[in-house]
């Protein structure tokens, strides 16, 4: 991961919303301070003594609010601004200090939650809070000569009146600071916590997106390995027949012309696996070395026994008229197959898989289905579905992976084939038909032409 140390993280400035935010609180704030001002002048409450001109109490009251206008912009700067106001409007006498107090609180919180540099905001908070202990000290000191005859009168406590006095108000400002300091930390490691977040979901995503990208390029390598051993084939094919026409050109011209013919067709055929090669190399560099695997329409009822064996009840029908496939497109065939019974087995939870093969106008379907778990299978499957999809594209067919609308799961995958005649019955079904997903109900498919594993007496639901 990424995340820097606590220590060393920096919050980002305020934005653009949140300074709007702070103009508002801050005219909020000395629009309160006038209100408290206008009800203490009101009430003669003068707790601090004789105040001085209504001139200079007005001016106390917004000195001391008004700067909470930039608290995230300058927070430290506007603590020290906001606490010596506080300070000099205490020791001139302003009779507001209620909306006062909280400014002081406002700004000592804005350091703690805002600071950027958190040594020097530590520094800071240490700073104002013992220098208003110390004035609370100085103030108490100061005014215990001044107090009116008879004001403890009525005391009936324990403690002595004076002493109660002194520990009520330092209790008080403990209080006070105490929050403010707590609640300013707390929103800062707060913001510290999302921004770890963020940057640990940045990271997965970036390591998935990589995942991704590796789980394609090994796939695409595996079909490009699969598919060069193709057109070896195919070259191997045609420089046999080659050499089988130049024995029999000038005795037997019909066998000649049936080898040429040969050459003619092994030839289009490796052109068009090698465009498919190419295609899938295209952003994979070089192929690397392992074995190629193998594997073809004619063992998919492998699959299929594969999962009976593992205690599935499993059919294989093939519809319609088969047709010799090209070996890229069986091999890619049976390895659609071959991964969606392996999703079914590993992940599903499924007693019940039907696999069919359908020969179609122009294009050979493979479709594979269950009655397991469809919710929490896609995370499972997503880097089998990339393999899927990236080999039916090489091929450019469809492929449909998804929930069933009964329950369970359907993989479904089309893929072209270059015939001029389709299969007998295949022409009952266009090519430019395409069923909506999910919607083909296998109850109703017509009898298959041939099993190539033994007839199961089960049926999945619709």
């Amino acid at each position: 991961m990424t995340v820097a140390p606590r220590d060393e993280w920096r919050r980002p400035a305020p934005t653009a919303r949140q300074r709007r935010h702070d103009l508002w609180i801050g005219l909020g704030m000395s629009a309160l301070a006038l209100v408290s001002l206008t009800l203490a002048r009101s009430t003669g409450a003068f707790l601090l003594g004789p105040p001085p001109s209504g001139a200079e109490q007005l001016f106390w009251a917004v000195a001391v609010t008004l700067p909470l206008i930039w608290r995230r912009r300058w927070p430290v700067a506007i603590l020290l601004i906001v606490s010596m106001a506080f300070i000099a409007a205490q020791a001139r006498s302003a009779p507001e200090t209620q909306c006062s107090a909280w400014a002081l609180f406002c700004a000592l919180y804005t350091v703690g939650a805002w600071g950027q540099d958190r040594r020097r905001a530590r520094r800071a908070r240490i700073g104002v809070i013992a220098t208003m202990f110390t004035w609370l000290g100085i103030y108490y000191a100061t005014m215990i000569d001044h107090i009116p005859p008879g004001t403890f009168d009525d005391a009936v406590g324990p403690v002595p009146p004076v002493l109660a006095a002194i520990v009520t108000g330092a209790l008080l400002n403990v209080l006070v600071f105490g929050f403010a300091w707590f609640f300013g930390e707390t929103a800062w490691v707060a913001a510290c916590r999302e921004h770890e977040l963020r940057t640990q979901a940045e990271d997965l995503r970036r390591s998935q997106t990589e995942s991704r990208e590796r789980a394609v390029l090994g796939e695409r390598v595996r079909i490009a390995r699969e598919l060069h051993d193709v057109v070896a084939h195919h070259v191997s094919v045609m420089g046999v027949q080659a050499s089988a026409c130049r024995r029999v050109f000038d005795r037997d011209p019909g066998k000649a012309r049936t080898a040429l013919t040969a050459i003619e067709q092994s030839a289009r055929t490796a052109v068009d696996e090698l465009r498919r090669m190419l295609g899938v190399l295209r952003t994979t560099g070089t192929v690397g070395a392992g074995p190629p695997a193998g594997g073809g329409v004619d063992r998919i009822g492998e699959l299929v026994e594969r999962a009976r064996a593992a205690g599935l009840t499993a059919t294989l029908g093939v519809y319609g008229d088969p047709v010799a496939l090209p070996e890229s497109v069986s091999q890619a065939v049976y390895r659609v197959t071959q991964e969606a019974v392996t999703n079914t087995l590993k992940h599903a939870g499924a007693d019940l898989l039907d696999v069919r093969v359908r020969y179609l106008a122009r294009e050979v379907e493979v479709d594979v289905t269950d009655n397991g778990r469809a919710g929490g299978r896609v995370a499972a499957v997503g880097l089998g579905l990339i393999g899927m999809r990236e080999r039916v594209a090489a091929h450019d067919g469809d492929l449909e992976a998804g929930p069933r609308a009964g329950g369970g799961w359907r993989v479904r995958a089309r893929f072209p084939l270059a015939t001029a005649d389709p299969p007998g019955d295949a022409r009952r079904e266009p090519h430019h038909r395409r069923e909506p997903h999910d919607q083909r109900d296998p109850r109703h498919e017509p009898e298959p032409r041939h099993e190539r594993q033994p007839a199961v007496d089960a049926k999945l639901p619709a």
